[in-house]
């Protein structure tokens, strides 16, 4: 498995601003979080590097690229989550999140959509 990745808040915040707009400059970037968040350049720049050498994002040349996409992290929080959690168990995870509640009917058709999808593709992450 890959390696678990965690932001904190400040690193969330400014990756948001990234995944929303990447590809952009780190100028581009120095602007959008003092415009959107009221943040200095020194606390951008910081949090940058911070992210980049966790492997999310590279900045190279003052040009801001995605590593990890947002879907991907979603993804590695996610599994991180069931697995501290429910101790891997994702039927464990389910009967809890629904907790007594019925499924839709649509719902029940994603999940049987998605349980044939993943079934026996050995696609665990």
């Amino acid at each position: 498995m890959t390696k678990n990745i965690t932001l904190t808040d400040a690193e969330e915040k400014l990756a948001a601003l990234v995944w929303r707009d990447a590809p952009l400059t780190s100028p581009e970037l120095v602007a959008l979080a003092e415009r959107e968040m009221g943040w200095k350049k020194s606390t951008t720049y910081t949090v940058l590097k911070k992210l980049c050498d966790k492997g999310v994002f590279k900045n190279e040349n003052a040009n801001v690229s995605v590593v990890l996409t947002r879907d991907e992290q979603i993804a590695r929080q996610s599994r991180r989550y069931v697995e501290d959690t429910f101790g891997g168990s994702l039927p464990k995870f389910i009967t809890s999140f629904f907790g007594g509640r019925k499924l839709t009917p649509e719902q029940a058709a994603e999940l049987k959509r998605l349980i044939e999808e993943y079934e026996g593709g050995g696609n665990n992450g």
